[in-house]
Parts: structure tokens; sequence; C-alpha cells
């Protein structure tokens, strides 16, 4: 299986010649499709995607990420080799995440490309490519160079201090949903379902309460909740909370009984 995310949207045929590579190469290949909505050029967004999304797959998937705003200059592309999985894109942080929490075994500087490549679309001639090819058995040694290291991000952490939790804000869903970099298990240190927490942003304190999930609270009203993937939520029952309450990634916050 090859999954793919990307920040291409769908709109355009990018994606399309993508797929068009892969399946030319191996015909029988299982494409699927992650996302093609990470915001553009957002690095730190594609990452933790991929780093959610990946361990959901069968083993030995190949992972093309492509949100790339270095295409064509130095910056390298690469293949991750981790303990489960193959991980293709570009080396700027992209593949960290996901890569570093499987145990990435072997990392290369990747060589292989349409001849026909550009210097614009790496996604499609270079790392549509280089995943077809390992889907049809290449070894990762015949598609590109070894080497010792490779761009890391730093993962997502919050701290307790006190009756104080710290973080940050990491992701905004679609539905304007904030995911807290505070998971669940500090949360569970300070509050229980039904108390009111104060939440302070960028000098901006809310009060809301810590609720079981999005029905329990009234249309409208800002709440708390641990989120499916295990952190810290700020949402807004049938609303936007990061539009409503002019939340933005990156942000730091302090979660604290009012």
């Amino acid at each position: 299986m090859i999954a793919l995310l990307t920040d291409f949207g769908t709109k355009d045929y990018f994606v399309a010649e993508m797929k068009a590579v892969i399946l030319s190469i191996n015909k029988d290949e299982v494409v699927v499709d992650i996302t093609h909505e990470i915001p553009p050029q957002d690095i730190r967004s594609g990452a933790f995607v991929l780093w959610r999304a990946y361990k959901w797959f069968p083993r030995g998937t190949i992972f093309v990420a492509v949100v790339d705003p270095g295409v064509g200059t130095a910056r390298a592309p690469i293949l991750l080799r981790t303990r489960n999985y193959f991980f293709v894109g570009p080396d700027n942080g992209l593949l960290s995440l996901a890569a570093e929490e499987d145990g990435v075994e072997e990392a290369y500087r990747i060589t292989a490309q349409l001849p026909s490549a550009s210097s614009t679309f790496h996604g499609r001639d270079v790392f549509a490519y280089t995943a077809a090819l390992l889907s049809k058995g290449v070894p990762p040694g015949y598609l590109g160079v070894r080497i010792a290291d490779y761009v890391r991000l730093e993962r997502p952490e919050a701290v307790k201090d006190g009756g104080v939790l710290r973080g940050q804000l990491i992701y905004i869903d679609r539905f304007g949903n904030v995911f807290t970099s505070i998971d669940e298990k500090l949360v569970k240190e300070i509050a229980e379902f039904g108390d009111r927490l104060c939440v302070k942003i960028s000098g901006r304190v809310y009060e809301m309460r810590f609720l079981r999930s999005y029905g329990y609270s009234e249309v409208g009203e800002p709440i708390l909740l641990i989120n499916s993937e295990g952190f810290l939520e700020i949402a807004v029952n049938r609303g936007n909370a990061a539009e409503k309450l002019g939340l933005k990634v990156g942000e730091q916050v302090e979660v604290y009984k009012c």
C-alpha cells in the first residue's frame, strides 16, 4: 500500500499525476489518500497529521508525504526505513515525528528520479517514482545513498507546573477544533469532567467547561474535551473554535482551575 499526504489540494491535477506515475509502474498497487488539504507550506501541520495517521496503516505501507516549500533547492529528498514502514519525502522535518516514533533503521538520500524530472514537482518525479519502485520490491540501496542524519522536528510537549498545565496549540482541523499539546494524563491530574477551567492564550483568558464530548454543551459554547488522539482540545459545539476565539497554531496555552 502507498499512502499519500500533500498540501496540493484537489482542485489541480498534481495528485492525479503522482498516482499516474505509481500506477504506471505498479498497476496493482493500492493507493490511499491521507489528505491533500494540509495548509500550503505548513510543514508542522503536515508532520502532525502524518504522525497521528501512520500507525493505523498495515505494516509495510509506503508513505509519500509532500509539503515542500524548498523543492528544487539544496534540501535533500529522503527515504526512511523504519521498523514497520517506509517514509518518502523532503528532508525538512515532515517525516520525522512519525518515522522517529516507529523507529528509524536506515536513512537514504534519494537519487532515483524520472528521466524527465523537473525541479519544481518532486512529488511526481522523485517521491511517487521512488515509492512505486519500492512497491515493486526494489531495495532502498538502489534508490539512494545511505546518510547518517536528517532534519528532525521537536515533538509537541506539555508540562505540569503546580496546578498549571503549559503547552501549545498544535493543529486546527476542518471543523475549527484546536488541538493542544496537553495530553489526557496531564489533564486528569488537575480536572474531572464537569469542572470549569481557565484557558490562557496569548494574554487572553477564557473560562470553559471540561466535558466528555461536544453534545454535552450548549450550541455555540466553547468547551474543553479529550479528542480521539488523546489531546486536550478546544472546541465550540456546532461552531468553529479557531475563528470564534481567534486562535492560531503555535500559540502558547496554559490551563488551570479557575
